[in-house]
């Protein structure tokens, strides 16, 4: 397997972060997922008036993935804002658990900042079914 071509990642998180709708919050994300094959699947943020409807952009990218058919991931860039880069929610790392608990993450601001887990390391005790 080759190593993961960050660079192309990030460019995919931060070209979608430009498209997340967050007319509340304004807290624009980018999540550009990668498959085992080699794709690149990206997604972003989506508010909602209801706040509950609002879907995050691990989330977005995730789903979109597996729409296309793809269910086995190898790593996956995220875009935030601020000066810290933000990780997913509780709820993004459950989703990306469905589908492997070893993935590597790259969290990451437009200005430079970074940090980098293995999904396991942010979600150590993940709810499974099989």
């Amino acid at each position: 397997m080759s190593a993961v071509d960050w660079p192309a990642l990030k460019a995919a998180a931060l070209d979608v972060q430009a498209r997340a709708y967050v007319p509340y919050s304004s807290y624009r994300v980018g999540a550009a997922l990668l498959t085992v094959g080699g794709e690149i699947i990206a997604g972003c943020n989506v508010e909602n008036a209801t706040y509950g409807a609002t879907c995050c952009a691990e989330r977005n990218a995730v789903f979109a993935a597996v729409a296309q058919g793809y269910t086995e991931f190898r790593a996956i860039a995220v875009v935030t804002n601020g000066a810290d880069p933000g990780t997913p929610c509780g709820i993004c790392r459950q989703v990306l658990a469905e589908f492997g608990s070893d993935l590597e993450i790259l969290c990451f601001t437009p200005e430079g900042a970074e940090a980098r887990y293995r999904l396991s390391e942010l979600l150590p005790h993940a709810f499974k079914l099989k």
